[in-house]
């Protein structure tokens, strides 16, 4: 198969995935329900959302000026904000292309080498898969008697013991024979594991580390709080304990790596996560498409101006 034919398919496959996902949301939810709840929903609260939802980006832009000052770029905030809902924009098109795209804005407009600016890219993305661990352990901490009372009802005790023993097995018998080997692979995989740990324990060497790290978790509350406060709009959900926000929210997280933008996964992994409390289905995927069509409008219409604006906020 050549590169041709799979870059193709990297593009048309999420997209095809997406469009089966919506298909099956709107299978167990009928779009006259959803739109009940969507005239029903009170604004006010995705209003409040979609704000702190740009309040987030916009710390987003503000924090990466301080991983390029050390190189010696004073980049314009304005650059770095259009940058970053640009970014947004085109995942939604190709996924993880907007990540070049970032780094290719700066290129242009403020003469940052690609490599370096890419290179910031990553290593705040390695951040923000920190934090997030850190939320999923939190919220395993948390809600550790209600997950295992789950597991032991749905699962037999013995394989899930089983299971995680055959596990860590896995999982120590991988780590030795990275350790040791001299294969392709296992150096490939030394090299990433390392880049990972060098690019987070380098955000404690930056001269404002602690400003990043402030900015790191502003974001994360913003997301967490747009999260929250969006659910309140849905009558039905007012009710919804912490626990079962904070397992949907990492459950919506992860699903947009599903598919562009989370089109279509999103909805379901919320309401595959509230399903576990027994939170019924219509509010569930209700919710989610209210959550996603808010976050993604906005992103529609900041991320269209900037593509716009940026030649002429540049002009000069």
């Amino acid at each position: 198969m050549n590169k041709q034919v799979l870059k193709v398919l990297k593009i048309l496959l999420p997209l095809a995935l997406g469009v089966l996902l919506v298909l099956y949301s709107l299978s167990k939810v009928s779009i006259s329900e959803l739109l009940v709840y969507i005239k029903k929903a009170n604004y006010n609260w995705i209003l409040l959302g979609m704000f702190l939802g740009m309040l987030s980006h916009l710390s987003r832009a503000y924090r990466w000026l301080f991983q390029l000052e050390p190189m010696g770029y004073k980049v314009k905030f304005g650059n770095s904000v259009m940058a970053v809902f640009a970014t947004y924009l085109i995942n939604y098109t190709v996924p993880r292309a907007g990540e070049v795209a970032r780094a290719t804005i700066l290129t242009n407009y403020e003469g940052v080498p690609f490599e370096k600016g890419f290179g910031t890219i990553v290593a705040e993305r390695i951040a923000d898969l920190f934090v997030m661990l850190s939320i999923v352990a939190v919220t395993l901490f948390l809600q550790f008697d209600f997950i295992y009372g789950f597991l032991i009802d749905k699962f037999n005790p013995v394989k899930i013991i089983l299971a995680l023993v055959l596990l860590l097995l896995f999982v120590i018998t991988l780590f030795f024979y990275i350790k040791r080997s001299t294969s392709k692979i296992a150096l490939k995989l030394k090299q990433l594991v390392s880049g990972l740990i060098e690019g987070f324990t380098s955000i404690f060497k930056m001269k404002k580390k602690w400003a990043f790290i402030f900015h790191t978790l502003f974001i994360w509350s913003m997301y967490l709080l747009m999260f929250y406060v969006t659910s309140l709009a849905v009558v039905d959900l007012n009710t919804v304990p912490v626990g079962a926000i904070l397992i949907a929210f990492i459950s919506a997280s992860f699903s947009i790596a599903a598919t562009n933008g989370g089109i279509g996964s999103y909805p379901l992994a919320i309401y595959a996560a509230f399903s576990v409390f027994s939170i019924a289905k219509e509010p569930s995927i209700a919710f989610g498409w209210i959550m996603w069509s808010s976050q993604t409008l906005m992103i529609i219409v900041f991320g269209g101006i900037s593509l716009i604006y940026l030649p002429i906020f540049n002009r000069k």
